[in-house]
């Protein structure tokens, strides 16, 4: 008995040990992606152009990093705030923790260099060694065209700088705050496909443009849900209260766009187009699915992002669109 108990605390005692010393790994020695490349972006005429139409097209990065007038119909960016950042993603999204989106203008980009900020974008690791949390979607961007990459750096930078300060730090709840630094991995870029397979490029818009982020429902712990891909139904609690759920943007005839044709779709991301928008009152229904975007997509990539929702499996989820407080 004796015996049996001496082999027990070492057991107990090497499980703590072991436990410690994959705790300060963590800690200590993750992320690490390797260094920041030696990077000189071109701010070609070209390069600026194609980084503006993603930024403000497609990517949608300023429905993130800019303030938001909470009072108006689909939550919309002030126009003198463009990439000031400091906007908050809680636990009222569904998050382990609340992370503010950083100052994206030039006023906070000058502290990095291209290949520091290359890094940061497609793998989530900072020029200071730091994790980001994943709301960040640098696991997709890493898995992009680095030309497409360049492009938006070369946009950020013409910029005008936005001097805002004092944006909070995140906080992580445990055990996200241990394995946030698992979380950056190293980039795996692709090629951009050819316009002209409408399908293939429709996926990589629809990659770039975050779809199956908000429209694929997750579990407890933030996980996709296996066989839900894009089916909809992810809670969001407004600022104006309620609660919105994403769309079912699979093709299912009854929940989702099987029956629409490619006018009723692109009528969809256009109807928030007049301006001004409405104000919202307390408990009304409201929506933070990024129109303003989405909505000056080209005709043509608007149509294969169609294309290529078209073709995924149809998943039926039936979606209430809205619950009030």
């Amino acid at each position: 008995m004796k015996k049996f108990f001496k082999y027990f605390v070492f057991l107990v005692l090497a499980i703590i040990v072991i436990a410690a010393g994959g705790f300060i790994y963590v800690k200590t020695a993750l992320p690490n992606v390797g260094p920041a490349p030696q990077l000189h972006v071109q701010l070609t005429t070209a390069n600026i152009q194609r980084g503006q139409y993603l930024v403000t097209s497609v990517v949608g990065c300023f429905d993130c990093h800019s303030p938001r007038d909470p009072s108006r119909l689909t939550f919309p960016v002030y126009a003198d705030s463009l990439g000031a950042g400091g906007l908050k993603f809680g636990h009222e999204f569904g998050l382990p923790g609340s992370f503010f989106s950083p100052n994206i203008t030039p006023y906070a980009l000058s502290k990095y260099t291209d290949g520091e900020l290359f890094k940061v974008i497609t793998t989530g690791e900072t020029r200071n060694g730091k994790p980001l949390f994943p709301i960040m979607p640098y696991l997709t961007y890493g898995t992009l065209d680095k030309e497409d990459i360049y492009a938006i750096i070369a946009y950020l930078r013409t910029l005008k700088p936005v001097v805002k300060d004092n944006i909070p730090e995140a906080t992580r709840d445990f055990p996200v705050s241990i394995l946030v630094n698992t979380m950056p991995h190293p980039a795996a870029f692709t090629k951009r496909p050819n316009e002209a397979d409408t399908v293939a490029y429709g996926k990589y818009l629809v990659a770039f443009a975050g779809c199956a982020d908000c429209h694929t429902p997750q579990d407890d712990k933030g996980q996709p849900i296996p066989g839900k891909d894009f089916a909809g139904g992810n809670p969001f609690h407004m600022y104006t209260g309620g609660v919105v759920r994403t769309a079912n943007i699979t093709p299912d005839k009854e929940t989702g766009i099987g029956y629409w044709s490619k006018a009723q779709f692109f009528a969809a991301i256009h109807k928030y187009d007049a301006k001004p928008l409405p104000q919202i009152d307390t408990n009304k229904f409201n929506t933070i699915m990024p129109y303003a975007t989405f909505s000056k997509m080209s005709d043509r990539d608007l149509s294969a992002v169609y294309a290529y929702l078209k073709t995924l499996k149809p998943v039926s989820n039936n979606v209430v669109k809205f619950t009030p407080n």
